[in-house]
C-alpha cells in the first residue's frame, strides 16, 4: 500500500511517499480503508524529535492518529462492527491507504469524510478538559486559543453546557467565535484587562488550547491556580497548573459527538483537503497554527 513515512527527524522533507507493507488487524482491532486522514500538531512535534522516547514511535514512522474509512478487516475479539462500516476515530498511521484502529465509532452516513476524520481528537480533548475544569451552568469559561480546532469544539460544548465563553483569538476570527456563542477578545498584550472588560464578575475556568504563554495572566484572573487546565503549555508545571495530555477510552462516547456533527449541532471547521503526497504541505500548515481549521489529508486523491 502508499503510506508516508520517515526514517529521520527533520523538517517536512523528511516524509516520502512510499510502498509498505499493509497492516492487518490484531485482537482488539480493526482495518480500515482510509478515506480521510486529519493532521495534528503532535505530528510535526513527533516528526521533529521534539516529543519524549516514550511518545515517539519506532522507525520507520507513518503518522496519524486520527481517521475515518470502511472497515475491512476485524480482529479476534472484535464485535458490534461488520466489513464495510463506514467509522472514525483513533489509528495507528493514519497517512496511508490502510490503518488500524481499536478505538471507533459509527459514522452517520450523512456526516462527511473530512469532519468525521478531524472529530476524534478534538472532541475527547476538549470533553476531558471541560470535566476536569468541572464546568456547568452558570460558570464563565476563558479559552485560549478559542478558534483552533480543539478551542472550538470546546467553545461549543462549553456553551451546550450552560457557559459563558470569552475565547481569545486573533480579530479576524472574531466573527467565527460570535458564531459559535462565545464572547472574543483579542490576544496579546493587555489581555488581562479586556477578559475584566468582557467579565467583570471574574473568570470560573479557564482552558488554554494555545501554550502561547498566558498561563501567568490566567492565574491572575483567576486569583490562583485552581481551575486552570493547560494541553499546550510545557510551563504548566513550574507555575502549578494542571497539564492534560491524554485521557482513556473514548470511543463509546465518540458515537454521540458524531451524532451531535451529522445534525448540525457541532462544527468543525476544514481548512483543506489534500492528497498524501502532500503530507509536508499539510503539516506545515498546521504548523502554521493559521490554518483557520482542520487539514485532512484524502489518500484515495
Amino acid at each position: 500500500m502508499k503510506a508516508i513515512t520517515y526514517t529521520t527527524f527533520g523538517g517536512p522533507e523528511v516524509l516520502n511517499l512510499t510502498d509498505v507493507e499493509e497492516p492487518h488487524a490484531g485482537p482488539g482491532q480493526v482495518r480500515l480503508k482510509v478515506v480521510a486522514a486529519a493532521v495534528n500538531p503532535l505530528d510535526f512535534k513527533i516528526r521533529n524529535g521534539w516529543m519524549p522516547p516514550e511518545m515517539t514511535p519506532p522507525f520507520p514512522v507513518t503518522p496519524g492518529l486520527e481517521a475515518a474509512g470502511v472497515v475491512d478487516e476485524i480482529g479476534e475479539g472484535v464485535t458490534g462492527v461488520s466489513v464495510g462500516d463506514e467509522v472514525l476515530g483513533w489509528t495507528t498511521g493514519a497517512y496511508a491507504e490502510y490503518a488500524l484502529a481499536s478505538e471507533f465509532a459509527p459514522k452517520p452516513a450523512n456526516l462527511d469524510w473530512d469532519t468525521a476524520a478531524a472529530l476524534p481528537v478534538a472532541v475527547e480533548t476538549s470533553v476531558r478538559v471541560l470535566d476536569i475544569l468541572k464546568v456547568e451552568a452558570g460558570d464563565t469559561v476563558l479559552l485560549h486559543g478559542a478558534a483552533g480546532v480543539v478551542g472550538a469544539v470546546a467553545v461549543q460544548l462549553a456553551v451546550a453546557r450552560g457557559a459563558t465563553v470569552i475565547g481569545t483569538a486573533s480579530p479576524r476570527n472574531h466573527d467565527y467565535l460570535r458564531s459559535l456563542g462565545a464572547i472574543p477578545v483579542a490576544y496579546g498584550d493587555g489581555l488581562g484587562d479586556r477578559v475584566r472588560a468582557a467579565a467583570p464578575n471574574g473568570v470560573d475556568a479557564v482552558f488554554d488550547a494555545a501554550g502561547a504563554g498566558d498561563l501567568p495572566v490566567s492565574i491572575e484572573l483567576r486569583g490562583g491556580t485552581d481551575r486552570i487546565v493547560t494541553i499546550a503549555d510545557p510551563a504548566a508545571a513550574g507555575l502549578g497548573v494542571t497539564f492534560s495530555g491524554g485521557g482513556g477510552p473514548f470511543g463509546a462516547r465518540l458515537a454521540e459527538y458524531a451524532r451531535l456533527a451529522a445534525d448540525g449541532k457541532l462544527a468543525v471547521r476544514i481548512a483543506q483537503s489534500l492528497p498524501l503526497a502532500d503530507a509536508g504541505k499539510a503539516q506545515e500548515l498546521s504548523a502554521t497554527g493559521h490554518a483557520e481549521g482542520k487539514v485532512v489529508l484524502r489518500p484515495s486523491s
